[in-house]
């Protein structure tokens, strides 16, 4: 399972996404949207506005999900 984690400098809610995946031992791939201005196209062209985007695969949201950081450590679990 790939995730990737769309973030901006001083983002609240990319910290505390980012914190959240660490507790849980969830890995992930940083793209900070500040030193990468090109991937913000692919951003709005699915329709985002805030960050942090988190992309896993088919599913993808934005802004800090508890309940969504929940359900990947249980598919992480299940495949681990």
């Amino acid at each position: 399972m790939r995730i990737i984690i769309y973030t901006k400098n001083n983002c609240v809610q990319c910290n505390a996404t980012k914190n959240a995946l660490d507790k849980k031992g969830i890995d992930y791939q940083l793209i900070n949207l500040d030193s990468e201005p090109a991937a913000l196209e692919t951003l709005k062209a699915l329709g985002y506005r805030q960050v942090p985007v988190v992309m896993n695969g088919q599913d993808h949201w934005s802004g800090f999900r508890p309940d969504k950081i929940s359900a990947l450590s249980q598919v992480s679990l299940m495949a681990g």
